[in-house]
């Protein structure tokens, strides 16, 4: 990557008022920026007090001087953390000052990307420290920890070479060209290729999983005029966000709300209701809700009777698609919950005053978004991942099949060659520089 040799250096606290703040330098000139900052030579892992002062001798703030000797840093480089007061301003002036001295602004992500580049981590790995930084809820948090400690990597080397000793097998035959390949290509052959399809199936399940908890789902509830879509919103969210009258049409616009729903991450969405109007106002609402259900991950729509779960069904069948995630609300039941399938829609009965049947629809609602229960095994995947995946998995059946069927050992040796680059981008050992680039771009600077 360009300029890998140069020192960087960059804030690595979030911005804003606080009682600390990091300014992070690494690269060769680091240890000497660091001794004129502070007037004395830090000692490898020893936590010194000091004054930082500038190039002219004036004093910027006092803290602590770390310094990290390569290898054992986080980028494999000599690192320097200078820990002062936090703020808009002293931070800031600290930063300056070490630029002044010879370090440049890293770039997002640039420090991770060099611990990538001198090994420290793989690129799954890598990955794992953003959404371990971006986690908006506890299991988030904890499945992006399980990747930056190797785990889905470890998976995933697993699998690479498991491919590799059938690849070895497979392509070993082709330098016998006069032997039988089913003597060399033979059953057991098969039996571990057909066993790590069903690993690679496995693994690709899990990150699936993992993906739409790292995501925040889109739930957008529809429904006729007060049939008490804004009370719904607000029983999810917990909080009064939308305001609730019996009066019909009170909702006009599009209202969000943010929130976590036992670990999965959702944006409910509440909508003017659905109806014939003429007020220019209620139109522009009404429009607004139709637009949106194109954009919903999952759509709640609400009823308030019996009939109404049929009617209603009926009545927005133009603006639904056949292959949307659809759950009917029954909503104001007097009492408890139930749940049923009409055929066409999973369907669940609640009141939105109470609560009840709440815990129902809520178990819909993450069925719909494919967490069905609690994952302690799934890995927070992205979508790069899950590509890559599933390119594997649809290589590996080609292969098996021209393996059982045809006997075209070549053509099925290409395919496992195929699999095994396709594990090989995610961990990193096959890349680019426009793939670094799109993957680093994303960091947020200092990390």
């Amino acid at each position: 990557m360009n300029g890998e040799n140069d020192t960087i250096a960059a804030i690595a606290t979030a911005p804003g008022l606080g009682g600390i703040s990091i300014v992070r330098i690494s690269g060769p000139r680091c240890l000497a920026i660091a001794s004129q900052l502070t007037g004395k030579q830090p000692a490898p892992r020893m936590a010194q007090r000091a004054q930082f002062r500038d190039s002219e001798g004036a004093t910027l703030d006092e803290g602590l001087v770390l310094y990290f000797k390569a290898p054992n840093s986080y980028t494999g480089e000599d690192v320097v953390e200078l820990h002062g007061h936090g703020g808009m301003m002293a931070p800031h002036m600290l930063l300056q000052a070490a630029i002044n001295l010879g370090a440049r602004l890293a770039r997002p992500g640039e420090f991770t990307e060099r611990a990538f580049l001198k090994g420290k981590l793989d690129l799954a790995q890598a990955e794992a420290v953003a959404d371990l930084i971006e986690s908006r809820t506890a299991r988030a948090a904890k499945m992006a920890l399980r990747s930056l400690k190797g785990l889905f990597s470890a998976e995933v080397n697993s699998l690479a070479e498991a491919l590799l000793a059938i690849r070895v097998q497979v392509e070993g035959s082709l330098d016998f060209p006069d032997e039988d390949p089913k003597l060399v290509v033979n059953e057991s052959v098969l039996l571990t290729l057909r066993e790590t399809q069903r690993r690679l199936k496995m693994l690709l399940d899990q990150s699936r999983k993992g993906e739409a908890l790292r995501s925040a789902v889109r739930v957008v509830i529809i429904g006729r005029p007060n049939v008490g879509k804004s009370s719904l919103l607000n029983r999810l969210s917990g909080v009064d966000r939308a305001i609730v009258m019996d009066t019909p049409g009170t909702t006009r616009d599009v209202i969000e709300h943010s929130m976590s729903l036992e670990g999965l991450q959702i944006e409910v969405v509440d909508t003017a209701g659905i109806h014939d109007t003429r007020d220019p106002v209620e139109s522009e609402g009404v429009r607004r809700a139709l637009q949106e259900i194109h954009s919903a991950d999952i759509v709640l729509l609400v009823s308030d009777s019996e009939t109404g779960l049929i009617e209603d069904r009926a009545y927005f069948s133009a603006w639904l698609d056949d292959d949307m995630n659809l759950i009917q609300v029954r909503n104001k039941i007097d009492q408890g919950g139930g749940r049923a399938d009409n055929g066409e829609a999973v369907c669940v009965q609640i009141s939105a005053l109470t609560g009840a049947g709440l815990p129902l629809l809520s178990d819909a609602i993450r069925e719909a978004a494919g967490i069905t229960a609690i994952e302690e095994n799934a890995f927070l995947a992205r979508s790069r991942h899950i590509e890559a995946l599933q390119e594997a998995e649809g290589y590996l059946d080609e292969a098996c099949g021209r393996l059982q069927s045809e006997g075209a050992t070549d053509l099925a040796a290409e395919g496992l060659a195929c699999a095994h680059r396709s594990l090989g981008r995610i961990t990193g050992e096959v890349h680019s520089d426009e793939l670094l680039g799109e993957i680093f771009s994303r960091f947020c600077i200092g990390k």
